[in-house]
């Protein structure tokens, strides 16, 4: 029998986590010398601790407290929607620019849809 029976879960979360923080980090940094300012502006942004992101980058933790992993995922998640917003302008300029029948802005549309379903 098992002692731990959650400590897949958990690692599980810390793995989800700090996937989420990487991601968030390569979106925010402007270059290799940027991280750690880019940890400081996603702090202010979206209230997850400037030293989460560093213990996800080099120390990871055995577990993730719940309220840093729903902020994490709140911060991800908003980070996405405001990808998809930023191609769904990107797509009108290109179609007023190049055309609404570019097969590429087509596809792009598409994506925008789907994601709003």
């Amino acid at each position: 029998m098992d002692r731990h029976p959650l400590r897949g879960t958990q690692v599980n979360t810390v793995e989800q986590s700090a996937l989420w923080a990487r991601e968030l980090t390569r979106r925010e940094a402007r270059g290799p010398g940027d991280i750690e300012s880019a940890w400081h502006r996603l702090a202010r942004r979206y209230g997850v601790p400037f030293r989460t992101f560093w213990a996800l980058r080099y120390r990871p933790p055995k577990t993730i407290c719940a309220d840093l992993y729903l902020r994490l995922c709140a911060a991800y998640q908003a980070e996405c929607e405001r990808q998809m917003r930023k191609l769904a302008h990107e797509i009108e300029i290109a179609k007023a620019t190049v055309g609404h029948l570019d097969p590429v802005l087509v596809a792009a549309a598409r994506v925008v849809e789907e994601d709003n379903e």
